[in-house]
């Protein structure tokens, strides 16, 4: 599963609003902030929604390596 710090860093790489990621995500803008805040930990089934549409815009979740979670973009195609 994703991390706070993970979904603030992803919205920053593809320049994406709380309220973006929100409707992107389907999810209530209310849980995308207390999420990022970590005040709350959502169902698993919500950070599943909010992963999958950072990752349909081109957003690469690194999961912990020994160096910790990260994010990257996905490379663009050549034309």
């Amino acid at each position: 599963m994703i991390t706070p710090a993970q979904c603030r860093a992803a919205r920053a790489l593809i320049e994406w609003s709380r309220d973006q990621l929100a409707d992107a995500s389907k999810v209530a803008l209310r849980t995308v902030v207390d999420f990022e805040r970590g005040a709350r930990e959502p169902r698993e089934v919500t950070l599943d929604a909010i992963q999958r549409a950072l990752e349909a815009a081109g957003v690469i979740f690194v999961a912990e390596n020994g160096e910790g979670p990260g994010v990257r973009l996905r490379k663009k195609d050549k034309p």
